[in-house]
């Protein structure tokens, strides 16, 4: 099998092609030829040492595939050789094939791409535990999204729009304000790049309540962070619910007295440890999903594919926040 592996802590460049034996599924595990990679900016902090978990090197990263069932461990009964299936891990999806505990192998529908099916269950499965069990979205609600078209950027609009919330799109261009109505934003507003100063941030909030109605957004959700989170927290309806998803612009920090004077919420959304800790939950997200997915209400959007060989441009693209949409890798 080939895989891209980190060797030392680094950036996107500091990942290498290698040749590796394939490994046999044990009890309980399955064997999977992967065709797709999801790509996503947990991805870059695991290869920095940045990430919350560190595996031991040497590593490939990558924590979703899709493909094909090579072969099943002693005891499997849910899987076979031959099923079509998605599958989450901490890291090791930039390869050829991987060895998985079978339960966390998801069949998918014949007519789902393997692209899409490589791109789906952390950018959906984050955002609809945070919109549905954290951020307890309410139909007539109003959403407002920071980076709106990026991986969960742009799957927080789908939901918000399934859910039946108004939902406003955060961007940094006028080109991806058009990419967010046609993902399906009701508005969409442009904020400025780089820090913000004190002028700069007050006039963001004021335009983000404006955007929303005058009286702020019911529900933030912010995979942003950096010098945004301030300005957009202080936008926030009495009341209110800020989802705390990631922070590639840096960990921002916000005085504890605006939840006070807003009555609102902040709130973490730690996708990873929900599956654990609440299964049940996690199983009817899933549910919904592929529900949503059937009737054509949500679709992984795959503005980028490259090559196995080529994982360090994705991730750069992560890094330099240019992607919009989904970024996957063709693993084939």
């Amino acid at each position: 099998m080939k895989a891209m592996l980190s060797t030392q802590p680094g950036g996107p460049d500091s990942l290498a092609l290698t040749e590796q034996e394939d490994k046999s599924p044990g009890a309980g595990e399955v064997a999977i030829r992967i065709h797709a990679a999801g790509v996503n900016f947990p991805d870059l902090l695991i290869i920095a040492d940045m990430y919350q978990f560190k595996p031991e090197r040497p590593f490939a990263p990558g924590g979703e595939v899709s493909g094909v069932v090579e072969s099943v461990g002693e005891g499997v009964d849910n899987l076979k050789e031959g099923d079509r299936v998605l599958a989450m891990m901490l890291n090791g999806g930039y390869a050829t094939r991987a060895v998985v505990p079978a339960n966390t192998a998801i069949k998918i529908p014949d007519n789902m791409p393997f692209d899409e099916a490589a791109g789906f269950l952390l950018t959906y499965g984050t955002t609809r535990h945070g919109l549905a069990q954290r951020g307890d979205l309410k139909e007539g609600e109003t959403l407002f999204i920071l980076g709106a078209t990026g991986g969960v950027g742009s799957a927080a609009i789908e939901l918000g729009k399934a859910m039946g919330a108004k939902v406003v799109a955060g961007v940094s261009s006028e080109e991806k304000a058009k990419i967010a109505k046609e993902f399906g934003a009701d508005e969409t507003l442009v904020y400025p790049k780089g820090e913000l100063d004190r002028d700069a941030q007050k006039a963001f909030s004021a335009a983000i309540k404006e955007a929303c109605g005058g009286e702020g957004p019911d529900v933030i959700y912010d995979p942003v962070g950096g010098d945004y989170a301030e300005p957009a927290f202080r936008s926030i309806n009495w009341k209110g619910r800020y989802l705390v998803i990631g922070f590639p612009a840096g960990i921002p920090k916000i005085p504890l007295n605006l939840p006070l004077l807003k009555g609102a919420d902040l709130v973490g959304v730690f996708w990873g440890a929900h599956t654990g800790r609440e299964p049940e939950a996690h199983k009817e997200n899933l549910k919904a999903l592929f529900q949503l997915y059937g009737e054509g209400k949500i679709r992984p959007r795959i503005s980028q594919t490259y090559k196995l060989e080529d994982a360090g441009k994705a991730l750069q693209a992560l890094a330099d926040r240019t992607a919009t949409g989904k970024l996957v890798l063709d693993c084939t």
